[in-house]
């Protein structure tokens, strides 16, 4: 006799699955239990772990091997009643025994939620969102003024402080009379128009020159981070003590030639131009492909009736936490020091994430769905090709990444899921 299952759907994306384990199989995991524990029991007469199987039941009672035993055969027994009956739990089960003893069958429930049936509704010639991918003159001067920030010097000037300007200053802050915690620096550097200090602060520097001290009146936010500051009049004494200019190169070829050295092969101010501008249109295509590709999945995911369960999105919550706490440490940080220099916490992070975390399972339902019902499927070569793609973005061999992944489900769910997408877009309203 083998194990059997059932399921039974209930209300919403709950069920029952039971289970049904054959007398051999549990008695089977009883002589395994047996063996692990025994070595721990001294008994007199007998040596550690040697206690006799007959004894032992005798002593403590063969009941006491059922929680080991069933530690042993659920997972095994789960796994193959999931697999057996199609179904896709989303979330831990609750598994409750139902019938136990030495020498029956064993009898397990499982209270499972799984995903939602999905009710697709149009997802065919829906019109795209078409942005315009044209390469202005603007967006192109933007990109060379962008260019010639990054070889931007300030230089000292005699003249007065004007917008755009880095004044090097002193400072000290008083409430009430009274200097507070923070408000005071020596030889700050203060872009003038940056916003980087309190609003009104630096427009009471422009006309100033090297030298000059002035008393400069401002009032806190209501809404800033020092709680015993908000709202509040302060003053500063404050002192300029240098004033520097931005100094912008000329934008051609003899800048060119000093400057971009190696940038694409480019010798005149025209080939730069140029390169920009193909750069630009490149970049603009892509923008416009990811738009109309986007706007076709929201039409079709919001077009699709579902119920979402909560362990879905707190499952997608983590795995968004997850991917930010990588690009955390990609700039040397971690989550703990993020907390501490933001003052959010993981769970409003999470929170922050949740809306996110809702679209994103609700689109790829859909998109599997939408899969489901065009029969499409990921191809051997579709795996291989991006098992290949892998190998070379990692440095690794094909087959070491393979291993790695162990199982390629997820690599075949996410060509499905572009395989949809393309779809959407070839039968889209034209």
């Amino acid at each position: 006799m083998s194990q059997t299952q059932t399921w039974e759907k209930k209300e919403g994306n709950v069920g029952t699955l039971t289970i049904t384990v054959p007398a051999e199989e549990f008695d089977s995991a009883l002589d395994q239990a047996f063996n692990k524990v025994k070595k721990d029991i001294q008994v007199p007469g007998f040596r550690k772990g040697k206690i006799p199987r007959q004894m032992f039941d005798k002593r403590f009672g063969v009941e006491a091997l059922y929680q080991d035993a069933l530690d042993i055969i659920l997972p095994t027994a789960y796994g193959k009643a999931v697999e057996e009956t199609g179904i896709k739990p989303v979330d831990q089960p609750q598994v409750d025994v139902k019938e136990i003893e030495q020498g029956k069958d064993l009898v397990l429930t499982a209270e499972v939620t799984v995903e939602p049936e999905v009710e697709l509704g149009e997802y065919e010639g829906l019109e795209g969102k078409e942005i315009d991918a044209e390469v202005t003159e603007e967006d192109v001067n933007e990109q060379i003024e962008a260019l010639l920030a990054q070889y931007t010097e300030l230089v000292v000037k005699d003249g007065e402080v004007a917008e755009g300007d880095v004044a090097n200053i002193d400072f000290k802050g008083f409430v009430d009379g009274e200097a507070f915690e923070g408000g005071e620096a020596e030889g700050h550097d203060l872009e003038i128009g940056s916003g980087t200090f309190i609003p009104g602060f630096e427009e009471q520097l422009v006309g100033l020159k090297a030298g000059d001290e002035k008393d400069v009146k401002v009032t806190f936010p209501e809404e800033y981070q020092a709680e015993e500051l908000q709202g509040k009049e302060a003053t500063f004494e404050v002192k300029v003590n240098e004033v520097k200019e931005k100094e912008t190169p000329e934008f051609n070829d003899d800048f060119v030639k000093e400057e971009l050295e190696g940038f694409d092969d480019a010798e005149t101010a025209e080939d730069v131009k140029a390169k920009v501008t193909e750069d630009l249109k490149a970049y603009k295509e892509q923008e416009k492909d990811f738009e109309l590709r986007e706007s076709l999945v929201v039409q079709a995911s919001e077009n699709a009736k579902m119920e979402i369960p909560e362990a879905m999105v707190e499952s997608e919550q983590q795995r968004m936490l997850q991917e930010y706490e990588q690009r955390l440490a990609q700039q040397g940080l971690n989550l703990e020091l993020f907390e501490q220099i933001s003052g959010q916490t993981k769970e409003d992070l999470l929170e922050q994430m949740k809306d996110d975390a809702f679209k994103r399972v609700r689109t790829g339902l859909t998109l599997q769905a939408i899969s489901d019902a065009e029969n499409i499927e990921a191809s051997e070569e579709d795996i291989d090709n991006e098992l290949q793609k892998l190998a070379e973005q990692f440095q690794m061999a094909k087959e070491d990444i393979k291993n790695v992944l162990g199982d390629l489900t997820v690599i075949e769910n996410d060509i499905r899921n572009q395989k949809a997408i393309e779809f959407l877009v070839d039968n889209r309203k034209q």
